[in-house]
């Protein structure tokens, strides 16, 4: 076995970053400060005005997302600033249920049993390893409050066909679900030429280490209008309206509603500011490159099935994931000629803790036998995609 292994993932840090970040160390403030707000200006601003918060981690910007859904106030059941699309939202109640796939890192999943809400599993589609549209259609109830969905490895879900089931839901129960998008795979993903994130949904990204865009670590919330993003810019900081004039700078006025400690802090967004800066050229346009020759180089490969690749669905590709036969002796050929190879994420519900909500999920029990990622980061020179195709074209 080789010992120096191509790597399946890489932080980017800019030459930058490291200054940017001692600036902030040095300054005598390194909370949420003026760094955090110029980030969330330059993430506006790249999103197109989209009603941005950032917050500590991708995982607490999913919890926030949850709890934004649900009502301030259950006993009065005003849902004011919680409403997604119209007066009809009937919030959230003990036995509803969320819409999820199995086939992601548990920060997605988890932050549902952490807002106790219950889930069910929705199957995946075999041929992108997004959620299965079809199957997700056929278990809609009236208990289904929010519809779950990841990006995986970047490649855009149908956001048309998702749109086409909300309304489906809202003929049928008399209100859309919430959809929230989990984009931690998905920076710089378009569909329809529009970024992931910014189509009237509530989405979630991570700046997590390995991540296109990381601020060692992060992440961020897009809300799709103005009162959720006020509430939200509220509940990451404890419900202190960080705005309001206080008598007391140390002292908060009331507090309406009780929230998290989930902002993002002057260092940790330095680094993200610096980042930004390189992501598309030094990150984002060398995953497609290596994904796009991939696409090529293997498309023919006898033992090897290539994922869904629509021009309408434009990846970032943070990972690029094939299906191929005999995973275990690909995974073993590729270590042995000093590849790192993985399927990256372990499926949630085989978990004893979520076992109550087990379900029948045949294209996921096919699918985990045959997926593999292999590496198409920024770091991957021509040379070394070239050495995979050929190790993989070798056979195994």
């Amino acid at each position: 076995m080789k010992t120096n292994l191509i790597p399946l993932f890489k932080v980017y840090m800019s030459k930058n970053a490291a200054s940017a970040a001692s600036d902030v160390l040095n300054s005598g403030f390194i909370g949420q400060g003026p760094i955090v707000e110029e980030f969330e200006n330059e993430l506006t601003q790249k999103f197109h005005n989209a009603k941005i918060v950032t917050t500590n981690s991708g995982t607490s910007a999913e919890h926030l997302a949850l709890r934004l859904i649900q009502t301030p106030d259950t006993n009065t059941k005003q849902f004011d600033g919680v409403v997604m699309w119209d007066s009809k939202w009937p919030g959230i109640e003990p036995d509803d249920e969320v819409l999820c796939t199995a086939l992601t890192c548990t920060a997605t999943n988890w932050p549902v049993l952490a807002n106790n809400m219950k889930i069910k599993w929705v199957d995946v589609d075999p041929n992108n390893l997004n959620m299965d549209l079809d199957d997700l259609e056929r278990k809609l109830s009236p208990k289904t409050k929010v519809i779950f969905v990841v990006h995986w490895g970047g490649y855009p879900i149908d956001l048309k066909r998702l749109e086409n089931i909300q309304n489906k839901c809202q003929e049928q129960y008399g209100f859309k679900p919430v959809v929230i998008e989990d984009c931690a795979h998905a920076f710089g993903s378009k569909f329809n030429g529009r970024y992931v994130g910014t189509t009237g949904n509530l989405a979630t990204f991570s700046f997590q280490a390995i991540k296109h865009l990381t601020s060692v670590d992060g992440g961020m919330l897009i809300t799709p209008h103005e009162k959720l993003y006020k509430r939200a810019r509220l509940l990451r900081w404890y419900g202190i309206d960080r705005d309001d004039n206080r008598k007391d700078f140390r002292c908060e006025n009331d507090i309406a509603e009780w929230g998290y400690k989930m902002h993002m802090n002057d260092v940790n967004a330095a680094v993200g500011l610096a980042n930004l800066k390189e992501v598309d050229d030094n990150v984002i346009s060398k995953n497609k490159a290596n994904a796009h020759f991939y696409n090529e180089q293997l498309k023919d490969v006898k033992g090897v099935t290539l994922l869904e690749n629509k021009p309408n669905h434009e990846s970032a590709y943070w990972i690029y994931t094939i299906k191929v036969d005999r995973q275990q002796d690909f995974m073993h050929k590729m270590e042995e000629r000093g590849i790192m190879v993985s399927r990256v994420h372990e499926r949630n519900d085989k978990h004893s803790c979520v076992k109550e909500f087990k379900a029948d999920l045949p294209n996921l029990d096919k699918v985990v036998k045959e997926m593999i990622c292999i590496p198409n980061g920024w770091w991957v020179t021509n040379e070394q995609r070239q050495y995979i195709v050929d190790c993989i074209k070798e056979g195994w």
